[in-house]
């Protein structure tokens, strides 16, 4: 599972999550995709400095979404524009 957890330390975690609800495993797992956004975010901001909280959402978009999907919605071709 991790390799770099020691199976005592992994056994833990696993026993932890069975005990854990469906919403709490949600709560987990939405805390985390916010985490994974903010740290793409910070990238995005590097590479290009300044830029619009809408042009921050569809840089952060064109990580998740195909690039088919970026033009046909947004209008927003990642090819050309950079992710």
């Amino acid at each position: 599972m991790l390799s770099d957890t020691h199976p005592k330390i992994q056994q833990m975690l696993i026993e932890h999550y069975r005990t854990m609800t469906a919403k709490q495993k949600l709560e987990c797992v939405t805390e985390l995709n916010h985490a994974v956004q903010k740290l793409a975010l910070s990238r995005i901001l590097k590479k290009y400095g300044p830029i619009s909280e809408y042009e921050q959402k569809l840089r952060l978009a064109a990580l998740w979404l195909d690039r088919e999907t970026m033009i046909k919605v947004f209008n927003w071709d990642p090819l050309k524009e950079g992710y």
